[in-house]
Formats: C-alpha cells, structure tokens, sequence
C-alpha cells in the first residue's frame, strides 16, 4: 500500500509578474492565475486522478486555486496554515533590488549560501521541516489514499528535497517549480518517491505565452536571484 502526494503550485499572482519575495503576505490571484487554476481543473477531471482528499495553504494564492480544483471535482478544500510558504519577515512585499539596498549584509549572507531566517522569520531548514511534519500529518490520516496538496514553491521544493534525500540546495536541484505545475511524489514501505515534478501541460497545451510564460516564481522564494 502506498500514499500518493500530487503538490500543486498555486496560480499566478501580480507580486510574481512583478518580482515581489511573497512569503506569508496574503497575495491573491491575479486573471491569468485564476486562468491557470480553472485549466489545472479542467485537466484533473478530464485525465485523474480522483483525489480522497484534497489540502492547501490557508493563503488566499493558495486556497484560491484549490478551490479551483474543487469546483472541478467536487473535492472539499482542507486549509492548513502548515502549508503556508516560508516566512520571509520583513523581507517580504520587496524585490530582491529593493532587498539588496535595505538589508546588503544579510542579503550578501543568503546570496552566499547561508541559511539565516529571512527577514526575522524563518530559514529554509525551518520551513522545510515545518512542512514535511504538516504533510507526515495528512499522510497518516489518509494511509494508502491519493491526496491533492495546493502550497507554494519553496514548500514544493521542501517536500521533493525531503524525497530525493537531498540536504539543502532545494533551489539549484529543482530551478523551477511553475505556477500550477503539479508534481507527484509517492510514499510506500521504501519511504519516499518523487515520480514527476513540475509538469505543465495544461498550459503547455494552450499555446498562449501568457498561461505558460514564467514570472520569476523565485521571487517568493528564499534565495538571491
């Protein structure tokens, strides 16, 4: 018996378009991200699975396209504030221009390698941890179940480093996780699996530059650009 994971990145938002770190400050979709969410949707009714449960980030990013593939499958939405990306602090609402000229001597120390808590919140260890126990949680509510998990990308990042073993360096391992993209990781008696990441192609198939095009999603994230 094996627990499967589908972690869905939530749909774009005006912070990503603009290069703006995001963390835990409740930025919703903008119309190409609701766009990106009904066509996520769209394509699990279409192709499966059928998720026994389906969990997201209580950030409205994040709820907004789960409530999206809720419409779409009739699954109900569980909000869980151990979802949430990483808490950024002060640091979060600035691009890494504007982060570079306020905060250069912690900023020099990320851009380094150094895993402090950005912004007096969290570092990446933190985060990782805070939600590989969040997921361990619905993992044995749900044993043997296949569950839909809407976060964001530092967590999906987190959670396929927690898979493959890997001890930092999410960011250089896994350079992008896309909006909406889903990956898949499955859970058995061997431990872990990561069996795909970032797979796009609901927008892919639309051809339109908009759906598919890619905003620095890092941007959100904890490391320099």
């Amino acid at each position: 018996m094996h627990t499967t994971l589908y972690l869905i990145r939530h749909g774009e938002t005006d912070w990503n378009l603009t290069g703006r770190w995001q963390g835990h400050t409740d930025v919703p979709l903008n119309a190409v991200g609701w766009r990106q969410a009904q066509l996520l949707g769209q394509r699990l009714a279409r192709e499966g699975p059928r998720f026994d449960a389906l969990y997201s980030s209580d950030l409205a990013r994040a709820s907004q396209t789960a409530h999206a593939v809720s419409a779409a499958l009739g699954a109900a939405v569980r909000l869980t504030s151990g979802l949430r990306e990483i808490d950024l602090g002060t640091w979060s609402g600035h691009t890494t221009a504007e982060l570079q000229a306020l905060y250069p001597d912690d900023f020099a120390r990320v851009a380094a390698g150094e895993d402090i808590p950005r912004g007096g919140g969290e570092s990446i260890r933190a985060m990782r941890q805070r939600v590989v126990t969040a997921v361990e949680r619905i993992i044995a509510e749900h044993p043997g179940a296949t569950i839909g998990v809407v976060t964001h990308g530092g967590c999906i990042r987190a959670l396929l480093s927690h898979a493959v073993s890997l001890d930092g360096n999410e960011f250089q391992h896994f350079p992008h996780i896309g909006n909406t993209s889903i990956s898949v990781v499955r859970i058995g008696a061997r431990g872990w699996e990561t069996i795909v990441v970032n797979d796009m192609a609901h927008l892919e198939a639309t051809h339109d530059p908009e759906m598919i095009s890619a905003p620095p999603d890092d941007a959100e994230q904890p490391q320099a650009l």
